[in-house]
């Protein structure tokens, strides 16, 4: 059997797969996953623009929310060559240094989001439980500092799981089961013992939307307590109606990750399309659907749209 390993002059070379049993048809399944891409890439662009322009949005509520755009746009971003090379051009071929930086910035980006929807928990909280403090906690400088966290805490997890990664060899046998780089499909493929990998993505996950998801829940239950002490029922309505931008936010970005950890655990009936759809679609929920209920749901995001676009109307 034929081992490679990284101190081979020539590392080696892996083969992602498209869309399995389905190869003839995946050129036509390319045009949603395009369009996915395009609404992803536009959307969250949009929001950015908005809230970069308008003077009013500068407040620390929308400074979360341009951080969840990047960390959107960024996450479409990685995949994208990829994915559309792969169902467009049969472009399956990808050596392990570009599948180490595509997994590093995929799983990154994937962290970071966990870690800005935390930090906009947070925010409602301290909104709606302490709001005379409000500007006083969440200053320029203390954002800026919760945003740096976020990305120390997601470089300090991912760094090991890259570096040992690197120390594996590899059997001839090199096909990953997406058109992506994912962990835990490529050290299945090692020839040597994975089982540090492993437990360092493990303790990744956990150290990262492990913790993370508690926390938002308990941020809601102290929201919850805080508004069902106001007396008065439209006060209450409003202060729920500022957290379900937030809450629907939560929800797309974790339901698809649990869903799609269920199907790979207990989904082995399943054929294999079904598990690789899912995968790519997992990916693409929240950075398709986030700029669509900020924009729906946030009254301030969707004037500042509008106002944009009828000045570029304008302009014409």
């Amino acid at each position: 059997m034929l081992i490679l390993n990284n101190t081979n002059p020539h590392p080696p070379t892996f083969l992602l797969t498209g869309i399995p049993g389905l190869r003839a048809a995946q050129v036509w399944i390319s045009i949603p996953f395009c369009l996915l891409y395009v609404i992803a890439l536009s959307g969250n662009s949009m929001i950015l623009l908005v809230i970069l322009r308008e003077q009013s949005l500068h407040e620390p509520m929308y400074y979360f929310l341009s951080m969840l755009s990047v960390t959107d746009l960024s996450l479409s971003l990685c995949t994208l060559s990829t994915t559309l090379g792969v169902l467009w051009f049969e472009a399956r071929e990808i050596n392990l240094n570009a599948c180490i930086a595509q997994m590093f910035f995929l799983h990154g980006f994937t962290f970071m989001e966990s870690g800005v929807l935390l930090a906009m928990a947070f925010d409602r909280f301290v909104a709606i439980c302490d709001p005379l403090r409000y500007t006083t906690i969440l200053t320029n400088a203390r954002i800026a500092q919760i945003g740096i966290i976020v990305l120390i805490r997601n470089v300090a997890v991912m760094l090991p799981v890259v570096l040992f990664v690197k120390r594996l060899s590899f059997c001839s046998s090199l096909v990953l089961s997406h058109s992506y780089c994912y962990h835990v499909d490529l050290i299945q493929l090692s020839c040597t013992d994975n089982r540090i990998n492993s437990i360092l993505g493990l303790f990744a996950l956990f150290s990262t939307t492990g913790f993370d998801c508690p926390c938002i829940l308990l941020s809601y239950v102290l929201i919850i307590r805080s508004v069902l002490s106001i007396a008065s029922s439209d006060e209450r309505q409003k202060a729920f109606n500022t957290c379900i931008s937030h809450i629907s936010a939560v929800a797309i970005f974790y339901i698809p990750l649990i869903s799609l950890s269920l199907v790979h655990r207990y989904g082995h009936s399943a054929p294999a399309f079904v598990h690789t759809i899912m995968a790519n679609v997992f990916l693409l929920i929240p950075p398709v659907l986030n700029p669509i209920i900020y924009s729906v749901k946030t009254k301030q995001i969707r004037k500042a749209i509008i106002k944009v676009l009828n000045q570029k109307q304008s302009q014409l």
